[in-house]
């Protein structure tokens, strides 16, 4: 199987060179994804809607590259304020807890915007049939 990019068409790929997902064989690798609503372009205020944001675009991103959430075996989160990760850790539970692939959290100082306050990568493995 040959190299894959998936885009979410923003202008900002093309600028900053990436792609939203690079599928390469049976794998998928998720760019560090935040809480956008791709939908109405805004980024909600707080922590829980964009953590559910940045799954929804994870899930898309995956799904066409012809992966499952279930697929994600590995998964990256930042958050600008370690203060929000019960918050954010209860949107993981509610996405990820029957999957529940190895993590991380890592707190960090800032994202690329001061409205960011949370930002997730994800590597998925594609299962075989």
């Amino acid at each position: 199987m040959s190299r894959r990019l998936i885009s979410t068409g923003s202008p900002f790929e093309k600028t900053a060179g990436y792609s939203r997902a690079v599928i390469d064989g049976e794998f998928a690798f998720v760019a560090g994804t935040t809480g956008y609503d791709y939908t109405t372009m805004t980024m909600p205020a707080d922590v829980t809607s964009q953590s559910r944001n940045c799954f929804k675009t994870i899930e898309a991103a995956l799904k066409e590259g012809g992966f499952e959430m279930a697929d994600i075996v590995r998964v990256t989160y930042y958050l600008t304020d370690i203060k929000d990760a019960d918050a954010h850790f209860a949107v993981c539970g509610e996405v990820l807890g029957d999957i529940r692939p190895a993590a991380t959290l890592l707190a960090v100082s800032a994202l690329y915007k001061p409205e960011m306050k949370v930002e997730i990568e994800v590597t998925a493995k594609r299962r075989s049939a």
